[in-house]
């Protein structure tokens, strides 16, 4: 299991040298909805479960928060329709 890092607007694993998978998201403050924009994963992580790590991290984040999320990157919305525990913070938008 890796260590998932954060600050405002994504969550990341840190390499030695440089990050070695990221997830990337607004908060639209107005909507209270989180809108995951981009995730990115190494190949050196590639299989591990990493980009499931990180789309579950915004998802918590939400369910903490009391927001919604629009998955516009692919392989989030892609988590979204594999995990239908999600579905409670899917934004209808």
């Amino acid at each position: 299991m890796v260590q998932i890092q954060s600050e405002k607007d994504r969550f990341w694993v840190a390499g030695e040298e440089k990050d070695l998978a990221e997830i990337t998201f607004k908060h639209q403050q107005d909507s209270g909805i989180l809108v995951i924009e981009h995730t990115r994963v190494s190949e050196e992580l590639r299989g591990q479960g990493t980009g499931e790590e990180l789309v579950k991290a915004v998802v918590d984040k939400a369910r903490n928060e009391g927001l919604k999320i629009v998955p516009v990157c692919s392989y989030a919305a892609h988590q979204f329709k594999k995990h239908p525990e999600y579905q409670d913070v899917l934004s209808s938008e």
